[in-house]
Formats: structure tokens, C-alpha cells, sequence
């Protein structure tokens, strides 16, 4: 959604992650959740607060509850999803969703190599279809003649390459590797524009 706003209005706001742990009644909280739902929770809402406003606390507000259903933050003007569009499960099709923004995807986080991957190609074939994790695809490309995905992981700065992976994107696995072809999604904020 971040992506989206910037694209519709040219401001790169962080918006509250919070939010949607607290809110959204389709998910699990820090149980886990799909991007999709979260993507339905904000489209019947009235956009998403800001992080700035709503911090991330990597755990429910239980007593506490909602806080912009308290109104206790104000939405970010420009941030309510119109709809969503599930990424065609092939290279191509993620490859085209990332030449117009970028891309929430759903991947296996639960491998050792993967949660100490410090840079380079990551091409374990072990890495594969048991989705555990979203993360958001922000590009794409060529190391060492081997074409990747660029992604962007919310573990901080300090894992990875600076906070990203590149995830090989030719895999024996027939949803990618990581399974990052099987749940792929974005949202689009204006019914006027495909971004």
C-alpha cells in the first residue's frame, strides 16, 4: 500500500503495520495473516494511519484495541485500497507486476540459510512451498548471470544484505524459490489508474 500511495501521490509515507495487526479481523494478528485479506480490510475502511502515528509494538493491543476504529489516528489521505490484483504465479507475471510497482508476496521464511542469508544469489532448493511469511518484492534482477528477485524483509536492517534478499527467481520448485510465485498481490488505489 506504502508502494501505491507513493505512485498516486508521490509522498513516501510509512504506514502502520500496527494497524493491521490490531484491526484487521480476517487475520491473526502476529499469528499471521494473508496480504489479500488485509488488502479487503482496507478497502472497507478508511485508510491506513500512519506509522508515525500507530507504531509497530510486535504484539496485539488486546485491552487497548483499534485505535483508528477509536480515532485515535487519522488515516493517511490517498491510502484506502480500491481493489487488488493476484500476480499471475509465473516469472513473467511477477516480473511484469514489478515493472509497474512493487509486490506483496508470501514466502518460506523457516529455513536456516534463509534466516542467516547475508548476501548473494539465494537459490536453497530446500526453500519452497510451506508460506510462513510476507515480505514485499521491490524489483528485480542480474548477478553473476543469474536473475533474481529483489525483496524486502521486515526483520530490519541488520539481516540480510542491509534489511533485502535476492531470491533466485529459476527454481526446480514450481512456485519459485521461497514459493514466491504463490501469493503474490497488489493493491491498486484509484479505479483510473493501473499502476
Amino acid at each position: 500500500i506504502e508502494g501505491a500511495h507513493f505512485l498516486d501521490t508521490g509522498n513516501l509515507t510509512a504506514l502502520s503495520e500496527q494497524e493491521l495487526v490490531d484491526c484487521d479481523p480476517l487475520d491473526l494478528g502476529c499469528g499471521g495473516g494473508l496480504m489479500d485479506n488485509a488488502f479487503l480490510f482496507d478497502e472497507n475502511s478508511t485508510g491506513i494511519c500512519s506509522e508515525e502515528d500507530y507504531p509497530y509494538a510486535g504484539h496485539k493491543h488486546w485491552f487497548r484495541g483499534c485505535a483508528s476504529k477509536k480515532g485515535l489516528c487519522t488515516p493517511v489521505n490517498h491510502t484506502r485500497v480500491k481493489t487488488f490484483i493476484d500476480v499471475e504465479n509465473t516469472v513473467e507475471g511477477l516480473v511484469g507486476a514489478l515493472a509497474k510497482q512493487t509486490v506483496s508476496v508470501a514466502i518460506e521464511a523457516d529455513k536456516r540459510s534463509f534466516q542467516f542469508y547475508k548476501s548473494g544469489v539465494y537459490a536453497d532448493e530446500e526453500c519452497g512451498n510451506n508460506l510462513d511469511h510476507g515480505v514485499l518484492a521491490v524489483g528485480y534482477g542480474t548477478e553473476d548471470g543469474v536473475d533474481f528477485f529483489l525483496v524486502r524483509n521486515s526483520w530490519g536492517e541488520n539481516w540480510g544484505d542491509e534489511g533485502y534478499i535476492r531470491l533466485a527467481q529459476q527454481s526446480e520448485t514450481v512456485n519459485g524459490t521461497c514459493g514466491i510465485l504463490s501469493a503474490a498481490s497488489r493493491p491498486i488505489l484509484r479505479d483510473d489508474y493501473d499502476y
